[in-house]
């Protein structure tokens, strides 16, 4: 056995590659303000930690998804400027409100919500309009926006909301040369243009996601909303890999091997014996599954570093579970078994999963479930140094 137990399984977060990754976020986009994306429990690095890092870091907003994220943050002592941009009928716009979040709006309905909550509460409403100019899921068509527009001008006429930014977002940032760029750029353009002349006064226009944080200048505006390379992921390798852009991954999942045991040539593996051993060898059983947020696609594909070299989960991915081929190698029980990390020991990244499993590597670390402790480290910010 080890000296010191290892956790069945863990995901180490260094706040200091967070912190570190939001500062060179930033000098991508000088002059733009920067809005840390957080939410699905920030990518799966844990909201509140990944929140108050990224601020510490210079980060002037925080944006989040749903409303229960955004006053998640606020019940857990995060200031500043929060943004929240899914809401659906009945949503909690009053709690928002009165929290100060900035709620974003694509249709009237919805802004019919805010000014019901503004009146309420008898406090203005800071409320964001977002154009869909190409992206096709939230978002006011352009043959709709003059309406919105005018009746957010007559509800900031009355006192009851401030329209603090215009926004959208890109369907094919983390393509290059894709035309849709093109065409976006040029329609929040003249949708921005359009609620400027009817008299709207912004705090902030934005639209670079990651890809167009590093990769589209003329994308910047006001402000950047980096989600997944602010946890050191790159969003697409067709436009380069996390050292490419100086960043560096955040998170690392290991667990400790639960049990080692030499097996002979041709015993079967795992549900289905879709791995069968081709010779006398080794088997070690990693105590993580698709309970915990590994991709049962990655079957027979997945890689884990044990004891300095690669292995390949043999066989289904069960639910808490799957076993690698050793190769005659003995490792002690509870080894470490790292399944992703940075990459700088030699271990797979969550990219490698992402091939193994067919799906991105964004997938990957936010769908690393609950059971899954968070172990935070350099949390305090002189750390960095």
């Amino acid at each position: 056995m080890t000296d010191t137990a290892l956790p069945r399984v863990r995901a180490e977060i260094d706040l200091a590659a967070l912190r570190a990754n939001v500062r060179t976020l930033r000098a991508h986009a000088p002059g733009a303000a920067f809005m840390a994306v957080v939410k699905a429990d920030g990518y799966g690095h844990g909201m509140v930690p990944c929140a108050k890092a990224a601020l510490d870091a210079g980060a002037e907003w925080v944006g989040t998804a749903t409303p229960e994220e955004a006053l998640a943050l606020r019940a857990a002592g995060v200031g500043g400027r929060v943004m929240c941009w899914l809401w659906t009928p009945g949503s909690p716009w009053r709690e928002a409100v009165e929290a100060d979040v900035d709620v974003s709006v694509s249709r009237v309905g919805a802004l019919a919500e805010v000014v019901a909550a503004a009146r309420a509460v008898r406090r203005t409403a800071r409320v964001q309009l977002k154009a869909d100019t190409g992206l096709g899921r939230n978002g006011c068509m352009p043959e709709d926006w003059p309406e919105l527009v005018g009746e957010a001008l007559r509800a900031e006429a009355e006192g009851l909301v401030k329209v603090t930014g215009l926004w959208s977002h890109f369907a094919c940032a983390d393509e290059p040369g894709h035309p849709s760029i093109a065409a976006q750029l040029s329609a929040f353009h003249e949708m921005v243009g359009y609620a400027e002349e009817a008299g709207v006064r912004p705090e902030v226009r934005h639209i670079a996601n990651s890809p167009a944080t590093l990769t589209l200048p003329e994308t910047h505006f006001d402000l950047v909303r980096p989600g997944i390379a602010m946890y050191g992921v790159s969003p697409s390798p067709e436009i380069g890999t996390p050292e490419d852009f100086g960043l560096r991954p955040v998170m690392t999942v290991a667990a400790a091997l639960a049990h080692v045991k030499r097996a002979p040539a041709g015993h079967g593996v795992s549900y289905g014996h879709h791995y069968t051993t081709p010779g006398e060898t080794t088997l070690g059983l990693v105590p993580a599954g698709y309970g915990d947020g590994i991709p049962r696609h990655a079957s027979g594909a997945g890689p884990v570093l044990v004891d300095g070299k690669w292995r390949t989960a043999a066989g289904r991915i069960a639910m808490d579970q799957f076993v690698v081929d050793l190769g005659g190698d003995e490792p002690e029980v509870g080894a470490e078994a790292v399944l992703f990390g940075p990459g700088d020991r030699g271990e797979p990244t969550a990219e490698d999963w992402a091939r193994a499993a067919g799906t991105i590597a964004y997938e990957i670390v936010t769908r690393i479930g609950s059971r899954v402790p968070r172990v935070y480290v350099n949390e305090r910010p002189g750390t960095d140094d």
